[in-house]
């Protein structure tokens, strides 16, 4: 293990606080979605830094980062992009749609049709897109940070199984309490300037190159045999809650496993032990249960139900 590399992503991680107050459980998803090599989707109320705390990360870590805002009327093709007619060559050519970065911010994501949003699927899950016949790779590494909305505000769309099954994890950011909203408005009425992330002082920290090697040494991690039975056991518990409709499947566990792998590099350990994977089960697990009716009409969340799930699940020793 590269001590290093794995000190500089420690360096990175602080010096997204430069920009962002507080939010540290998100900006260790995003870090772990990002080395994983999967897909994060952020939730929240409009205002609590969702966007900035992914521009921020893309700075620091000096990754090509593009955005898209997701809108009622926007197509497929704005998203992976399209052929149109060169009227000079007298041909069809195939103009790259912003998929075609390392980190692509879908903004508010909930807020376009299905259509569109399914549009993403061949891109979060191949890491390529095919059009008119031809497949073209995305670069490495890719990752979907997206933001949305709680689902009961006006003009939202609910996510398809598929496209949220596509996430890693789901990331839920909540309000800030009060001295950390202090510390906001301390920083705006100093002069800070969202838009200008080196003006304040956000310097990038590491590079594409790095990432892809930290996610080399986080794959070599060991992961012991009872542990991943306990990972199996943990998946298969949610099947049997008499609050979920439909339970973890079997590539959510591999998903846990993949990010407790991760976590348990960024924090140091020689190996993956129970704390690693019990720290993953909320983000990872929580968009990947369906809940009854009757228990959603109780006030049941997927959360507590995860709370409950680990409570009952022998821990290996």
């Amino acid at each position: 293990m590269s001590e290093d590399l794995r000190a500089r992503l420690g360096r990175a991680r602080a010096e997204v606080g430069k920009a962002v107050v507080g939010q540290q459980e998100a900006v260790d998803g995003l870090l772990v979605g990002l080395i994983s090599g999967g897909h994060v989707l952020l939730e929240g109320v409009p205002g609590v830094a969702k966007t900035l705390l992914v521009r921020t990360l893309s700075h620091v870590l000096a990754l090509d980062t593009k955005r898209v805002q997701f809108t009622p009327d926007l197509m497929p093709g704005d998203v992976t992009g399209s052929l149109v007619y060169d009227a000079k060559e007298g041909e069809f050519e195939f103009r790259e749609g912003p998929v075609f970065t390392n980190l692509l911010l879908a903004d508010e994501i909930n807020r376009t049709p299905p259509k569109t949003q399914s549009s993403l699927l061949e891109a979060m899950e191949e890491r390529q897109v095919s059009a008119d016949g031809v497949t073209r790779r995305l670069p490495d590494p890719f990752m979907v940070a997206a933001t949305m909305n709680p689902v009961e505000y006006e003009g939202t769309y609910t996510l398809p199984e598929a496209q949220l099954d596509r996430f890693l994890m789901k990331l839920v950011l909540a309000l800030p309490p009060r001295d950390a909203e202090i510390e906001v408005l301390r920083r705006h009425a100093m002069g800070f300037d969202p838009r200008d992330l080196r003006a304040a002082g956000v310097a990038p920290q590491l590079s594409a190159a790095d990432v892809t090697a930290a996610r080399a040494e986080a794959a070599r991690i060991p992961v012991s045999a009872d542990l991943l039975a306990y990972i199996v056991d943990v998946a298969r518990a949610t099947r049997q809650s008499p609050s979920v409709k439909l339970g973890v499947s079997p590539r959510g566990a591999t998903a846990l496993l993949a990010a407790a792998k991760t976590w348990a590099y960024l924090t140091g350990a020689p190996g993956v032990t129970p704390d690693h994977v019990q720290a993953m089960v909320p983000p990872v697990l929580r968009h990947r249960i369906q809940l009854r009716p009757e228990a959603e009409l109780e006030g049941i969340g997927a959360d507590s139900i995860l709370r409950s799930v680990l409570q009952q699940v022998p821990v290996p020793r």
